[in-house]
């Protein structure tokens, strides 16, 4: 018995259309995290953050000031190299949360592997059974056929039900977001092109510190255009955007340090907005948490002016070499005259200060209007002035 060619090519159309429906659906619910809607628009109340308390007074018996080069320990361990073992398809998976993408993506390339070895076969047999030969004449016509009609139907309806649960289930996972300590609730702030990570106690660092074994809630917004946060051994990304309040949670398990990527194209310098996270014991990330304080509430004048330049973002523009790059260098510009377009004004603390609290109202001609405001106390503003003056 001959198998009728018109069979053969519904055969062929049933597999086509089976890799396209597997496709569609498994290519959305294999991302490592589905965007989780923004939960606060720019007119609500920002959301619930612990409180950092007042500043106190170094502790006694500590050095009264710190010399913001001289890098501390948990600088020395975020400079550790990355961990990069994982499997040939996936870095390795550092999150409780991990499992469940980590599935779906094995699922959907074991799928698309199959059908793609089946449609490649099925096309190379009918290519050479049915080809024009001399002196065979082709088949006839095959008539409709229920039995085939109803299989290439559901079979991949199972198929992308199957995908849809398992997904979903995973992202259940993923935005439940468990109850987590204040020492543990971090506040993001994105901007072209850095990030900055506050804590309850009012450290702030360029460096996304967390603690091993317990659950890590992010709030993160931008001060300037879209970007997104991805950390890839966590298997979490979401959209950090404008005037609105998105989240994010992870369970860390494996102590390390791992890489953070803006994933969203933020502008000329997008490539560059990375940074690390480290992942500390419980005893290390408290102890961490202590230290950074008292360094950050002892640190003044140049010196608390450089850790402002450093973790506000501001090297990202500035540069202290006298190249240029979005914005003017800082290197021996204290004390010259700033041509404004219409006027010309001193380079003096008062002109530094006001450039801080309103840039867009200090821009110099020939270069973009893109500087943020950056929220800054006095002290941070009078370092930053030191700062710039000692760069002659």
């Amino acid at each position: 018995m001959k198998l009728n060619p018109l069979i053969g090519r519904r055969v062929l159309t049933l597999l086509v259309l089976i890799v396209g429906l597997v496709g569609t659906s498994a290519d959305a619910l294999a991302q490592p995290m589905p965007e989780r809607p923004t939960a606060a628009t720019g007119t609500e109340a920002a959301p619930a953050v612990p409180t950092p308390p007042a500043a106190e007074p170094p502790v006694a018996g500590k050095a009264a000031t710190a010399d913001a080069n001289v890098k501390s320990w948990w600088e020395v361990e975020a400079d550790k190299p990355y961990i990069y073992e994982g499997t040939y398809w996936l870095p390795p998976a550092a999150s409780k949360t991990a499992d469940g993408p980590d599935a779906m993506f094995i699922w959907v390339l074991g799928l698309s592997a199959f059908f793609f070895v089946a449609i490649t076969g099925a096309i190379v047999f009918m290519v050479i059974k049915y080809r024009h030969r001399p002196g065979h004449k082709a088949e006839p016509s095959a008539a409709h056929n229920d039995a085939l009609e109803i299989t290439w139907t559901v079979i991949p309806t199972i198929i992308c039900v199957f995908l849809f649960v398992y997904g979903w289930r995973s992202y259940l996972d993923l935005t439940a977001i468990p109850e987590t300590r204040p020492e543990n609730q971090i506040a993001v702030t994105a901007q072209k092109w850095n990030w900055s990570f506050r804590y309850y106690n009012g450290v702030e660092d360029n460096v996304l510190h967390v603690p091993v074994d317990q659950p890590v809630k992010l709030t993160m917004t931008s001060t300037d255009v879209l970007h997104s946060l991805f950390i890839p051994v966590f298997r979490v990304k979401q959209d950090v955007v404008p005037r609105r309040f998105s989240y994010i949670y992870f369970w860390p398990t494996r102590p390390g340090v791992y890489r953070l990527y803006c994933t969203e194209y933020c502008g000329k310098d997008h490539s560059m907005m990375k940074t690390k996270v480290v992942v500390h014991s419980e005893s290390g990330y408290e102890r961490y948490l202590s230290e950074a304080h008292d360094k950050q509430m002892s640190l003044s004048g140049a010196d608390l002016g450089a850790s402002v330049y450093k973790k506000k973002g501001c090297e990202g523009c500035h540069t202290l070499d006298g190249s240029v790059k979005v914005g003017p260098s800082f290197k021996g510009t204290f004390g010259k005259d700033v041509n404004l377009g219409g006027r010309t004004v001193k380079m003096d603390a008062a002109y530094i200060r006001n450039s801080l609290l309103s840039p867009q109202t200090e821009a110099r001609p020939g270069f973009p209007p893109s500087m943020p405001v950056i929220p800054l106390s006095d002290k941070e503003i009078e370092g930053v002035v030191e700062f710039i003056k000692a760069q002659q």
